[in-house]
């Protein structure tokens, strides 16, 4: 009896201990749902190292009288948009989580309406003044339609080509948010965001008849633009003949033209730049591409255009193998707003378009538009390592965004 017991003690203090067993497995599964850094696109990352070092460099040179001032703050502008950067790579699809698309359009249309009721700078209300910067709504604006656009188009591709009216959403929303950027006034930012609101819906299945119609209904509202604002026209006139109104009009283009055809093959060397001497107006900011067309010439530039073409087939390739129509969609869309954006400048600096207020991405001085950039880039990094990463759980919640939302 006492043996019997003492056996039934042991198989008691067995069971006992037996959970403990199945305790390692159960930690082991909590380990991989727990957080983890993604790893991000050494490729990207590595072109975007290289935009904001000549971005700084080509900042420091192309400033005349006051390089050490606007050095100074474009260091603290780039350090805060690679914080900024570094943040979204890791936290992007979380906090899409807590601020739905509708909510970040509704905070941008909120600010480009503050900003109508702000003093004009240069006779335009395009920035709010914050103290240490001026924040520029509408380069929030570029980020937020496309993260919206995008998600409404994840939940209806393969349909948009059937039915016309499930374009009537996203081109509700584009419009508005470019009725209040053309308020400012401001036109070219919603010509550039029209073009990849265009292109996004046309890799999301829309139809190219229905595309066509879309731009045949846009243009009077440009001609409408460029007629009630004469100096839009006066611009435009300027262009086609820019030696016309070399003295008016034309004087911009026409000292943009002579620093780009200065510079010959190898340019004059960094900080050499004669024209920035206060003879081509904004030369630090939207035709700082002249000046790096006078100081490390055509060959110079080629490299530069060559790591901007390279961002694009790098971004376009990410969104390529994107499985989540969200995560494709909005690699998309923020790659061809860098990359439309850069070969505008790059176009209107040396006369193949009008001259119009963009800036140069990772170059041109300003703190919205490189806060901005390098936050696009975060997003790009953090949706494209969320796809290429071992699939949790937890992860998957975050990445399937278009089934959170159903």
């Amino acid at each position: 009896m006492v043996k019997l017991f003492s056996q039934t003690k042991k198989k008691n203090a067995y069971a006992r201990r037996r959970p403990a067993l199945f305790k390692e497995p159960a930690r082991r599964a909590r380990a991989e749902e727990a957080w983890q850094p993604l790893k991000i696109d050494k490729r990207l990352a590595f072109i975007t190292f290289i935009f904001i070092c000549f971005g700084l460099i080509f900042t420091y040179s192309s400033s005349a009288f006051d390089s050490t001032s606007y050095f100074t703050r474009q260091v603290i502008f780039d350090a805060l948009g690679v914080a900024a950067a570094l943040f979204l790579s890791q936290a992007f699809l979380p906090l899409l989580r807590i601020f739905k698309p509708m909510f970040l359009m509704c905070i941008s249309w909120g600010l480009l309406l503050v900003v109508l009721f702000t003093e004009p700078i240069a006779n335009v209300h395009r920035w709010i003044d914050l103290g240490f910067f001026n924040l520029q709504p509408s380069e929030v604006a570029k980020v937020t339609l496309v993260i919206y656009v995008a998600d409404y188009l994840s939940n209806v591709q393969g349909k948009l080509g059937k039915n016309w009216k499930l374009l009537i959403k996203p081109l509700a929303v584009s419009a508005v948010t470019f009725a209040l950027m053309m308020k400012a006034p401001d036109l070219g930012t919603p010509m550039l965001m029209g073009a990849v609101v265009v292109l996004m819906l046309f890799v999301a299945g829309a139809s190219l008849k229905h595309l066509g119609i879309l731009f045949a209904m846009s243009l009077p509202v440009i001609l409408y633009q460029l007629i009630f604002y004469s100096y839009r026209l006066e611009r435009l006139l300027s262009f086609l003949n820019p030696e016309a109104q070399a003295g008016g009009a034309g004087y911009q283009l026409t000292q943009s033209f002579l620093a780009v055809g200065s510079g010959g093959w190898f340019g004059k060397g960094l900080g050499n730049s004669e024209l920035k001497l206060e003879y081509l107006p904004a030369a630090h900011t939207d035709f700082i591409f002249s000046i790096m067309c006078e100081e490390i010439g055509l060959i110079g530039v080629l490299v530069i255009i060559a790591f901007f073409c390279w961002l694009l087939v790098r971004g376009v390739s990410l969104a390529r193998v994107a499985k989540n129509g969200f995560n494709s969609l909005v690699i998309f869309g923020l790659t061809m707003t860098i990359s439309i954006q850069a070969f505008f400048n790059m176009a209107m600096a040396i006369g193949l378009l009008p001259t119009k207020g963009i800036p140069l991405p990772f170059f041109s001085y300003g703190g919205s538009s490189v806060i901005m950039t390098l936050a696009m880039v975060g997003i790009i990094l953090n949706l494209a390592a969320s796809e290429a990463a071992p699939k949790t759980r937890r992860q998957d919640d975050f990445t399937d965004y278009r089934n959170r939302n159903r």
